[in-house]
This record gives structure tokens, sequence and C-alpha cells, in this order.
């Protein structure tokens, strides 16, 4: 019987992308709050009764590292660039265009210089700290800077950023810094995981695809560029951190209400993103056909790990065991099974709104990754 190293941090062979459903009652009180019902005070007391509530469910689950559900935020990247100084809350005339339907139309903008000072994540984290057991890990996610100058590139937020900034270089530079400031905060708080959540590799993807579409002899240059670009403020950010600090990525093609943004297979950045980007694992989606084949996993360093998105937090249907194991060993022909791990595709509320399935079964969602995952590595 193979023996598979036994994993002691992240990622572990069951694990989850970070959020979770809301409960009815934190979704009341936050519209209780919005409509100027309650103060912040009395959102903050839900919340925290939440997500305490929450962490007991994960741990029961069988989790080796929980997280807060993102239950403080709205959406699991914009509250991010909220709480970094010198970014404004602003609202566009449109929202993201996804499969079938469009977002909420907020956004972050520019308003003066960047930086990461007293990020309130960093007490987000220290909640969850305080109130996970012993012997549990906590995994503080964060939209990967990557993502955040694909916000700030969307055409309506680019004039906030040429006010403020003289260079794309020193924009990035400040990106990157505000970001290693949040992390050392995080660390020196007790974080010892951090999961960079970035969707710029799903799009540059799908815009791979669209451009190959329309011509196959289209000139994808400034795409590669642009993925340039975002993986050397990604590396950046995570340079010269402390060595016991785990730091990984989750690359998906868009969660909003069960729907989708994005298509295409990982071969387009695999050179960049699977080769270059220097975290430790990479949490992808692997749940429909729109992620393609496992031979881009060829490119991920044999020493790091893959965390296998075969399970789909989109829908509350439970996929089949053999079939999810024969994939893993399929993938295993481009990676080794040992440097492998399991969870759903991503998290189950990306927004507030969450996916379309029941609390229930987005329990039984997470004891089916822990069912196959225990019976492939034990």
């Amino acid at each position: 019987m193979t023996e598979f190293t036994k994993r002691t941090v992240s990622p572990f062979r069951y694990d989850v992308v970070g959020s979770f459903l809301r409960p009815q009652a934190l979704k009341d009180a936050r519209a209780k709050f919005a409509a100027g019902k309650i103060n912040q005070a009395d959102l903050t007391a839900v919340e925290d009764k939440c997500i305490t509530e929450l962490i007991q469910k994960e741990v029961a689950a069988g989790l080796r590292a929980v997280t807060d559900g993102e239950f403080r935020r709205s959406y699991w990247h914009l509250d991010f660039f909220w709480g970094l100084q010198g970014v404004k809350h602003v609202n566009l005339k449109h929202g993201y265009f996804f499969h079938d339907e469009e977002t909420r139309n907020d956004s972050a903008q520019v308003a003066g210089k960047i930086s990461g000072k007293n990020h309130p994540f960093v007490n987000y984290f220290k909640f969850v700290r305080d109130h996970a057991p012993a012997g549990v890990q906590v995994k503080q996610t964060i939209p990967a800077p990557a993502q955040f100058l694909e916000e700030l590139i969307r055409p309506e937020n680019q004039a906030s950023v040429k006010d403020n900034y003289a260079s794309v270089d020193e924009l990035d530079h400040d990106v990157a810094a505000a970001y290693h400031q949040v992390i050392e905060d995080l660390y020196a708080a007790g974080c010892r995981t951090i999961q960079l959540d970035d969707c710029t590799w799903g799009i540059s993807v799908n815009n791979f695809a669209n451009l190959k579409k329309k011509d196959p002899n289209a000139d994808t240059s400034e795409l590669k560029k642009l993925q340039e670009r975002f993986l050397k403020v990604n590396n950046a950010a995570i340079a010269d951190l402390p060595a016991d600090l785990t730091v990984n990525t989750h690359v998906c093609r868009g969660n909003y209400h069960s729907t989708w943004a994005a298509a295409g297979g990982y071969g387009p950045v695999a050179d960049t993103l699977f080769a270059q980007e220097n975290v430790q694992a990479f949490y992808l989606e692997y749940d429909s056909d729109r992620a393609g084949g496992f031979e881009p996993l060829a490119k991920v360093p044999d020493d790091k790990y893959v965390v296998l998105g075969l399970i789909t937090s989109k829908s509350g249907k439970l996929e089949d065991k053999q079939a999810i194991i024969d994939r893993i060993h399929e993938a295993a022909k481009y990676h080794p099974l040992d440097h492998l791990c399991l969870s759903p595709q991503c998290g189950f509320a990306s927004t507030e709104e969450g996916n379309i399935l029941t609390e229930d079964q987005q329990w039984k969602k997470v004891a089916l990754v822990k069912e196959i995952a225990t019976k492939v590595w034990g």
C-alpha cells in the first residue's frame, strides 16, 4: 500500500476554498444595518455569533483549517480593497457580466496613495484565531494583488489611477507593498496560512480562447504582457516573508449565485502562473468542461501541491464518488498523486448572495470531499 505524506499545513488532503452560505440571521442583520435599523455594534454581534457557530461546524466536519466563511464581507474581493488606505467604494453603471446574470455594481477606485496600514481584516483574523480550538489552523483568504489591478484597469476606474499615479510601475509597487504590509500584520497576529484568491488567470484564459476562436493566428502578446505584470505584482507582495508562513492561491473562472464568468483551459497561463508564481499550492477549478484537461498541471513544479476542485459548489447535487476518484488518478498522470489534494472548486458564497444550494447540501459536499480524500490518500 502506498504511503502518502501526512499533511501538517495547508493544503490538507480534504479542504475548502473558504466562503460559506450566509445564515439567514446574518442576512437579516445586514439588511437591517443597510436600512439604518441597527448600528455597527449590533451587526458585529450577529457576525460574531454566526462566525463562532460556523467554526464549530467546520471543526465538526473534520476540517483542519477553518475560515470565518467571509461572513463579514459582501464580496470575496471588494471588501478587502475597500479596507486599503487610498481606496474608495464606488458604484458603477454596471456590475460584472456573468454567464446568466449581471452582478451588483459595486467597485473600488483609487482616492490617494495606496497602503496596507491598519487593515480591518487583521482584526477579523484575530477573532477566528481566538475562537478556533487548539490544533486547528486558521486560513485567511484575501483577493490576490493581481485581482486588485484587474479591478483598477476596468475602463471606468482608470481615470482614478491616473489622477493619483504617474506610472504603472509606481502603482504596482504600492499595491505590492500594501499587500505585503497586510500579510506581515496578519503574521504578527498569528496567521500562518494565507490564500490569495485570483480570478485574473481565468479571465486571461477566457480572453485567449475568445481571441483564438475569432482568429487562430491572433496576436496574444498583450495578454502575455498582462500575465507577466500580474505575476510580478503577486510575487512582489509575497517576497521575503517568514519561512513558516504558507501562501497558497486559488484560481477559478467566476462564482456568483451559481453562475460563471469565464471559460478555457489552464494552458495559456501555465507557463506563467503554474511555473513561476511563488506559492506553495494551487487550488484549481476543475468541476466542469470549462476548465479543460489536466495536461497543464505538468507545468506545476513537482514539489508544489495542487488542490483539485473536482466537487462543484454551484449545485447541491452530489458527485459520483468513483468518478471523482478516477479523475484524481487522471490528474496524477501530470502531477504526483502525493502532491494532490481535493476540495470544492470554489467557495459556497463568493458574495453574500451565495450559490443555489441549501446549507445541508453544502455540508454534504464537504463530507463528500473528506470521504473521497480519505479513500484516496488514507
